[in-house]
């Protein structure tokens, strides 16, 4: 399923550009546009869901894919090992929970340490 008029569905179709950082059939990830850290990018599925709230389990293998791969692209992006380094893994859900675009995407934050807040 694809959002004509969605912004996330549109950098996943190339019709906005992006700084890629890994695609593959089920996610593609790109530099957020106003990082909070060093590293900061997002990994957002193909398919439009709508937030969190949306999610059922037949979803369960795509979130899992997504888990799974956020610590390889967080170390290949710059983030230091745990358990000195490591990173955090941020989804908000809805307008109340902060989420500004309304596509899934789970933000993946690390890098050295000042940025860090609460």
């Amino acid at each position: 399923m694809h959002d004509p008029n969605c912004l996330f569905c549109k950098i996943i179709a190339g019709q906005i550009p992006s700084k890629k950082v890994y695609e593959d059939e089920q996610v593609f990830a790109f530099h957020d546009i106003h990082p909070w850290a060093p590293v900061h990018f997002l990994i957002v599925p193909r398919l439009h869901l709508h937030s969190m709230a949306a999610v059922t389990p037949e979803h369960a293998g795509l979130l899992g894919h997504m888990m799974a791969l956020a610590p390889k692209l967080a170390m290949e992006q710059g983030c230091n090992p745990y358990p000195d380094g490591g990173f955090r893994i941020v989804v908000n859900t809805g307008t109340e929970g902060g989420q500004e675009i309304h596509h899934l995407h789970m933000h993946v934050i690390g890098g050295p340490r000042p940025w860090l807040r609460g």
